[in-house]
């Protein structure tokens, strides 16, 4: 009997496990979607409401209201951003009420990027808390561009 106990537990977490990634690839896919098609309402809604969104500009650190702001003003001129997911890497806490991300997204202008973030589990919701997007440089390059950025920053770009 508790060989099968066991084994029951086993089923449920992993069932559990999967749930849960279905859910928040759920998430996720619908902030894409939502962004491309400039759905601002319920896009703003996958995120957590101390949720912070990291933009490539180092002075794009908006927490959600200033985020709202932003996205209104792009969003209400009727053009969002499309990012198509290509490959999507998902990592889930124990206790199940935290989740952190990592996935390689293309935009037709910049390319392939990479997105990462964190999920929290509240009120039976996965919510956005926080999501990065940034270029990735390939090593061969980082040093010129790093110049570059460098000087930028040093003429009192950051706010």
């Amino acid at each position: 009997m508790r060989k099968i106990s066991a084994f029951s537990l086993i089923i449920l977490i992993s069932c559990s496990k999967t749930n849960h990634e279905e859910k928040i690839n759920e998430v996720l896919d619908s902030l894409h979607y939502l962004a491309s098609m400039a759905e601002r309402e319920q896009y703003i809604g996958l995120f957590s409401k101390d949720a912070v969104f990291f933009g490539t500009d180092i002075n794009e650190r908006w927490p959600i209201g200033k985020f709202d702001l932003y996205v209104k003003s792009r969003f209400d001129t009727g053009v969002g951003w499309t990012y198509k997911k290509n490959i999507r890497n998902i990592f889930i806490s124990k206790d199940k009420k935290t989740a952190w991300f990592d996935e390689i997204v293309v935009n037709e202008l910049y390319g392939a990027m990479r997105g990462t973030g964190v999920l929290i589990y509240e009120k039976n919701e996965w919510k956005i808390s926080q999501y990065n997007l940034l270029l990735p440089i390939p090593n061969e390059y980082l040093q010129k561009y790093a110049k570059e950025i460098k000087k930028y920053y040093e003429k009192g770009n950051i706010e």
